[in-house]
């Protein structure tokens, strides 16, 4: 088989894998020299063990994902098929002898047991956790299905969307991945944010495969197919011509309800069975998959080698009244860090609190839309159908507080990006965000740990172990001339621990012994529970936001003096340069040029052997596109 212009035959894969680690060996030598940190954590990467390969399946919510993981398994309903599947978890499908699950807790050293039975209670809020548990980050699930022999399936989470929550989890699911399987369905082409995510996650995963799920209940899915590709060879060419597997999962499920002789048909209907034998083909070449992989991140750090050679020959002979203007940028920074600190630490506490009354307001609306809910639900029930309040009540004070989560992810990266954008020019922002995420990461993992919730709080169970960790993806500016396109900028990425709310073991003590059936006593609990959950999420909220407000305070502080001693040492460099003469900095710009070819005769040399190893992606067979 070929997709990309193998040279087939058995020594194929031989010839591939010499080419593929001679590449690494160089490049990375090469990046060794200039930048030893990246180097190293490449080498890190190179190092992972492959045993079994990991395909991680990623595409928006209501896509069909888990419905085909299901079909590819051959397991009606393993994976969790829900619309709302809002956890931070995500599904790992490994082979073993007999079906189990474990859940990895944070907080929690040994992993969980759950039953697979009850992976929609652990994966999707709709279910129900034992008291006092936080929602897993993880979930790893064996099961003895054929395919899982060859290969391990990881079912990403949806949450409306490819939005940054779920964006952020499904990357950390990618760091792994041996290959992508992306899916969309045959209701229309493409987003934007779904092309987004393909070119971001593509930059660590050199194979995609795309699934176009739903064929059987869109009799025009050949229109968005088509579609679909013109998209990718206008936004992502890299992937115009990658292979494309029409499927319907539920024809495939169905199928597996019959008996044999008559489930033919629908097996056939279905198209699984290409995109199944496709994937085991592409786990038998796990290990060159890896290689690829690791080369593909080497060429995104010979790109950075590349920009950052371009600034240098710029300094090499710089233009008139580069150094001067130069020295005014950095005087007015430092005057601005004399002058204008105090009005910098007041528009930081302005933005945080503002964002901490909003965040406040939105508490207290979720809260008083559940109370009216569930009085109208007490009004309504009759006798024994109050008995199931207490557990109701339970999932969705979970429900509110994953809800919460994101939001205050996505409310501290807004006061962040604020507070930023009073102090540095947008010019400026480029070369402080990584330290701004570097600062960040430390001075949130160095803060004491705190479990929210006191201990006479027996109505509420909250576990809440403060802010996490900066997940920074350091900073990109530009375009590169090397082909490979706009580089996307850095960020502020914000992740927060998880906000685990639920009730108490007290409450459901006094739930039994004050309402039975009695409706008012009903009512009083309610209020009080609701009343608790307010009183420990608005508390939490204070305390979540002082620690941001102290992270980015010396935060920015940091990266002030960082920005400073960059232009102290750029001066530097242009006074050097105009102090040599005219065929001194000739010389030195001969030099520095040299450099920047020989990086790129290197990313030329990587392009040349990725464009060979599109061979190791899978083709799709003329049943799987033209149908019947």
């Amino acid at each position: 088989m070929s997709a990309g212009g193998g040279s087939g035959g058995a020594g194929a894969p031989a010839a591939l894998g010499t080419l593929l680690a001679g590449a690494v060996d160089t490049c990375l030598g090469f990046v060794r020299k200039a930048d030893p940190e990246a180097a190293a954590e490449i080498d890190s990467q190179r190092r992972r063990e492959v045993t079994r390969p990991s395909v991680v399946v990623v595409g928006e919510t209501k896509r069909g994902k888990s419905s085909l993981v299901n079909a590819l398994i051959g397991v009606p309903g393993l994976s969790p098929v829900d619309a709302a599947v809002a956890t931070s978890a995500y599904l790992e499908f490994g082979h073993g002898p007999a079906a189990a699950a474990v859940a990895f807790v944070p907080g929690v050293a040994e992993p969980v047991p759950v039953p697979v039975a009850r992976l929609r209670d652990w994966g999707t809020v709709l279910g129900a956790l034992p008291d006092g548990t936080r929602p897993p980050r993880r979930i790893a699930v064996t099961h003895p299905a054929p395919l899982l022999q060859y290969l391990s399936l990881v079912d990403t989470p949806g949450t409306g969307g490819l939005d940054p929550a779920h964006t952020e989890i499904a990357l950390d699911a990618v760091s792994q991945a041996a290959a992508l399987l992306f899916v969309v369905d045959a209701a229309s082409p493409f987003t934007r944010p779904e092309l987004d995510f393909l070119i971001e996650a593509s930059k660590r995963v050199n194979v995609v495969v795309f699934a176009l799920t739903k064929v059987d209940a869109y009799p025009g899915w050949r229109t968005i197919l088509a579609d679909n590709q013109a998209q990718l060879q206008a936004y992502a060419p890299r992937f115009a011509t990658a292979a494309w597997f029409p499927v319907s999962a539920r024809l495939a499920e169905l199928a597996l309800t019959l008996p044999p002789a008559a489930a033919g048909e629908l097996v056939a209907e279905s198209r699984v069975a290409p995109l199944q034998h496709a994937l085991v083909e592409l786990a038998g070449k796990g290990h060159l998959l890896a290689q690829a992989n690791v080369l593909r991140t080497v060429r995104s750090e010979l790109v950075r080698l590349d920009l950052a050679a371009g600034e240098r020959i710029a300094a090499c002979d710089p233009p008139s009244g580069a150094a001067e203007r130069i020295r005014q940028e950095r005087a007015g920074l430092a005057a601005r860090k004399r002058t204008e600190s105090r009005q910098w630490t007041l528009a930081l506490t302005t933005e945080t609190q503002r964002a901490r009354v909003e965040a406040t307001g939105r508490l207290r609306s979720a809260v008083g839309g559940l109370q009216e809910q569930f009085l109208t639900r007490i009004d309504a029930a009759r006798g024994e159908a109050l008995q199931n309040l207490p557990a109701e009540v339970d999932r969705a004070l979970h429900a509110l507080s994953l809800r919460f989560s994101h939001d205050l992810e996505l409310r501290f990266r807004k006061v962040a990006e604020r507070t930023l954008a009073q102090v540095f020019a947008p010019a400026e922002l480029q070369f402080v965000l990584a330290r701004i995420n570097g600062s960040l990461r430390h001075a949130l993992a160095t803060r004491p740990r705190r479990d929210g919730g006191g201990a006479d709080n027996v109505m509420i169970a909250m576990s809440a172990g403060g802010m996490a960790f900066m997940a920074g993806r350091g900073v990109a500016a530009g375009a590169s001339a090397l082909g490979a396109g706009a580089v996307v900028g850095g960020g502020l990425l914000i992740p927060v621990a998880g906000l685990g709310l639920g009730l108490a073991a007290g409450a459901f003590i006094l739930y039994r012994r004050r309402v039975a059936t009695d409706r008012q006593q009903a009512r009083v609990w309610l209020r009080e529970v609701l009343g608790e959950a307010r009183a420990a999420l608005t508390d939490e909220l204070a305390q979540r936001f002082t620690d941001l407000q102290y992270a980015l305070t010396l935060a920015l502080d940091d990266a002030i003096e960082r920005r400073l001693a960059q232009l102290d040492a750029h001066i530097a460099e242009i006074d050097k340069a105009l102090a040599r003469d005219k065929a001194d900095r000739a010389r030195r710009r001969t030099a520095v040029q040299a450099q920047r070819d020989a990086i790129r005769a290197r990313v030329k040399q990587v392009d040349e052997v990725l464009a060979r190893a599109r061979s190791l992606a899978p083709a799709p067979t003329a049943q799987a596109v033209a149908g019947r």
